[in-house]
């Protein structure tokens, strides 16, 4: 991050990078729990999984099979709304008939993996892009549609005004193959 004086005064002050270290196992509950997630507040979007958690019984972790087998309005009652609820089962319907092979998504290109992605209802670009990043482990992903991301480029940098997401791409070049590194750096300035 040499190239970029600002991004190195963060790195020294957040410390070690934990990018990898908070990313469920499975990436079928990793993409449940983005999807419980959208447009919700972190303790809200808690407390919906893990009362569908509790729907999976006795080791409390949804599977595809598993997920197929409960009506709309048992999931409904963890919270789900119902747009959610149809995105969830089709994540699981594609997984069960092979449209979506979540198990060979890291032999995919970033772009493939993408496509895949956001062809299930209710992903889009990005969940696609945090899948990338927490899940995957890919090195060089930037989000510059979040919001968050957007906020914390617009204080580290001292801009006029907080950067729409073409220019976001524009500063993140400098970033380049380590953007998905950046930006959690930049996510983590928010709060430090």
């Amino acid at each position: 991050m040499k190239a970029d004086p600002k991004l190195s005064l963060i790195i020294k002050r957040v410390g070690k990078c934990e990018l990898h270290s908070v990313a469920p196992k499975d990436p079928f509950v990793t993409l449940c729990k983005s999807i419980a997630s959208q447009q919700l507040s972190i303790k809200a979007a808690a407390s919906i999984f893990r009362r569908f958690e509790d729907l999976f019984p006795p080791d409390r972790t949804p599977t595809p099979e598993r997920v197929m087998t409960l009506s709309d309005e048992e999931i409904r009652a963890c919270g789900f709304s119902r747009p959610k609820v149809t995105f969830i089962k089709d994540l699981a319907s594609r997984v069960l008939d092979g449209r979506l092979d979540l198990e060979s998504l890291q032999k995919h290109s970033d772009e493939d993996v993408m496509q895949q992605l956001v062809a299930v209802k209710g992903i889009g670009r990005w969940t696609a892009e945090i899948f990338l990043m927490f899940r995957l482990g890919r090195p060089d992903i930037l989000p510059a549609d979040d919001l968050g991301l957007m906020n914390a480029v617009h204080r580290a940098y001292r801009l006029r005004k907080r950067p729409d997401p073409k220019k976001l791409r524009q500063i993140g070049e400098a970033w380049r193959p380590y953007r998905s590194i950046a930006a959690w750096y930049l996510w983590q300035s928010l709060s430090k």
